[in-house]
């Protein structure tokens, strides 16, 4: 259909989408909170950006650049004291903000800053910004503003491709339809919410004979509100259901070097009341993991043979092409040193002009 080859004439040279060497400035998940207790200590590697968390006396996680600014020690083996993290090697220590409050025997520490990112706890994970100062929230359900709801962190996982083409599954009908034999008849609707996240969302009828979707039949009614919420495009929100109960699986990844993904699910669903609302719920969110595990492991393997492009796009590929073009409108960012992408380029820019100026200075000399 030529208005879809039209609209994705604008990415065929994409800056972000399935590219491994940059991604969205935005929040990414780090690790489980509950994998890191008070008084804990622990390196990771965020998006090729080696960084340490720590957990202080307050509760509140911390996450700041790997290597001390004196001598660039393992901030990772340091020891917490209080709220502070101090270096092992001169002991140096640091407060929540990076500002350095004590260095031994100097009756004052110098103005040193170690680098720290800013970092939220919410659904029981840790996360980071990757830049200066957060300019959206937290990934949210949208229709949860306000309410309490229950929550169970899902799997790990580790898939052979790209983020951004693991997520877009959720929005390729076709897929949905013929590979995973759903019975949902789908014609995606988009939303903007703003810079960072789209939305494309659907009410479709059931269309099986199975006994267990007449049995749904008959306690709800013949139609499922389905919805897809990207943000940064490497955090997704899957939600359906009906006016009675809604279940939404999270998402969230990120890129690993050569395109390769890694990845933890979630699951979530509004609080009931009472034992038996507890029982409900308790059931949703383990139907929820089932879902989410056989999703992974059926695009798993589809996907890891993969080479993802789109020559001959068709209407039903509308949605795919849309959330291309709108993750290649945001902020991009380079992996290992966060930088922005044109930063990036321009840096090299300048190496190279210096290194034609040196070659041109060493010819001069040898003439």
């Amino acid at each position: 259909m030529n208005t879809n080859i039209d609209n994705f004439n604008s990415v065929r040279k994409p800056k972000i989408f399935n590219q491994s060497a940059s991604f969205v400035e935005g929040w990414y998940w780090v690790l489980p909170s509950q994998s890191l207790q008070v008084g804990d200590v622990k390196a990771v590697t965020i998006l090729g950006k080696d960084l340490v968390v720590y957990r202080g006396k307050d509760r509140r996680a911390i996450i700041l650049d790997t290597y001390c600014p004196h001598m660039g020690t393992s901030l990772a083996e340091g020891k917490i004291e209080g709220n502070e993290l101090r270096c092992v090697l001169h002991r140096w220590k640091f407060d929540g903000e990076g500002i350095c409050v004590d260095i031994p025997y100097l009756d004052e520490p110098l103005p040193v800053k170690a680098k720290t990112w800013p970092a939220a706890e919410q659904y029981g994970m840790i996360w980071v910004w990757t830049g200066e100062t957060p300019q959206q929230p937290l990934p949210f359900v949208l229709d949860w503003e306000n309410q309490e709801f229950d929550f169970s962190l899902g799997s790990q996982f580790s898939i052979n491709c790209h983020p951004n083409v693991l997520l877009l599954q959720a929005i390729d009908t076709q897929q949905i339809n013929i590979v995973n034999q759903l019975p949902l008849k789908m014609v995606l609707e988009k939303q903007e919410l703003n810079q960072n996240a789209i939305v494309f969302s659907a009410i479709t009828n059931i269309n099986s004979k199975s006994f267990w979707f007449n049995l749904y039949r008959k306690f709800f009614n013949n139609s499922v509100s389905y919805s897809v919420c990207y943000w940064y495009g490497t955090t997704s929100i899957v939600s359906f259901g009906n006016e009675f109960t809604h279940l939404h699986i999270l998402f969230t990844t990120r890129v690993l070097p050569g395109g390769k993904t890694e990845g933890q699910t979630l699951l979530m669903c509004k609080k009931r009341k009472g034992i038996l609302g507890k029982l409900i719920n308790k059931f949703i969110l383990r139907v929820g993991k089932r879902i989410s595990d056989r999703l992974l492991k059926t695009n798993d393997r589809i996907l890891q043979t993969m080479q993802f492009y789109i020559k001959t796009p068709i209407k039903a590929d509308l949605s795919i092409i849309q959330f291309i073009n709108h993750l290649e409108r945001q902020k991009p960012l380079t992996h290992e040193t966060w930088l922005l992408l044109r930063e990036r380029e321009r840096e090299e820019e300048v190496r190279e002009e210096r290194e034609k100026r040196e070659k041109w200075r060493d010819e001069l000399v040898n003439d």
